[in-house]
């Protein structure tokens, strides 16, 4: 990273490595540089989707994926959101509750320049779409949202929509998390369908996608077949070959 200008990023979706639970091809995870360099590279109004999970030492989580998150926050990101990534495919417990989810942190630069936020169904069909949809103040006291939430709440609610919420369940696994065979010789990939959501919702056509840490280029195919420009980055030649012919197939075939 050190070699991108300043303020070129739109848009970083990656998946950094989970405490010492993978040696992906001698890796060593240097976490306050590859943070700083984020920084350094994300334009005003970028986000950086961080996909990040705890190791489970003698029953209990190590807790790093807070520790990350604090430091992005004292380095100068916003913690724009806390989003969760539910899994179909979790880990059997020990001493505790089934472990089904990681966190996806998306930090921001600012205010965030792009928000194009899934929908889904809405559970109750709103009757009076033209009602005033209000928020409770700091006194107690009730607010009208202003004019733009407005025109996105009434929107979806003629549509019977609404925005979807900030938990995500998504299927991974074996031929789930994507159809590309191949990419299983990475050990940790992540769903193609959660890089593209994060794609859309964060980035628009033409603008810059990073991956630090591509490992199988998972963020890097998903960003290519929605126009997004993209850039990934791994220390194993193996992995970046990878990335590759996993682009270079996509493209020729034109689905994912």
């Amino acid at each position: 990273m050190k070699r991108l200008p300043d303020d070129s990023i739109d848009l970083t979706v990656t998946s950094p490595p989970y405490d010492n639970l993978r040696t992906y091809k001698g890796y060593t995870f240097d976490f306050e540089g590859i943070a700083k360099q984020l920084l350094r590279v994300t334009k005003l109004g970028g986000v950086v989707v961080w996909v990040v999970g705890d190791a489970t030492i003698k029953g209990s989580e190590t807790g790093t994926s807070f520790r990350q998150a604090l430091y992005f926050k004292e380095i100068g990101f916003n913690l724009h959101d806390t989003m969760i990534y539910k899994k179909h495919a979790p880990h059997p417990p020990n001493v505790r509750y089934w472990q089904c989810f990681e966190y996806m942190f998306v930090f921001s630069k600012g205010k965030p320049k792009t928000f194009n936020p899934l929908m889904q169904m809405k559970k109750c069909i709103e009757k009076n779409p033209n009602r005033a949809s209000t928020y409770r103040q700091k006194d107690g006291s009730l607010k009208a949202l202003n004019k733009n939430a407005m025109k996105r709440f009434k929107k979806a609610a003629q549509n019977n929509y609404r925005i979807a919420d900030n938990i995500w369940e998504i299927d991974s696994g074996w031929m789930k998390s994507t159809a590309d065979k191949i990419a299983y010789e990475h050990p940790a990939i992540f769903p193609e369908q959660l890089a593209e959501d994060h794609i859309l919702s964060w980035s628009n056509p033409g603008d810059i996608v990073l991956d630090p840490m591509c490992g199988s280029g998972t963020t890097c195919k998903m960003a290519a077949l929605n126009d997004r420009d993209y850039i990934g980055i791994d220390i194993s030649e193996e992995y970046c070959e990878l990335s590759r012919w996993r682009i270079r197939a996509a493209l020729s075939e034109g689905v994912s």
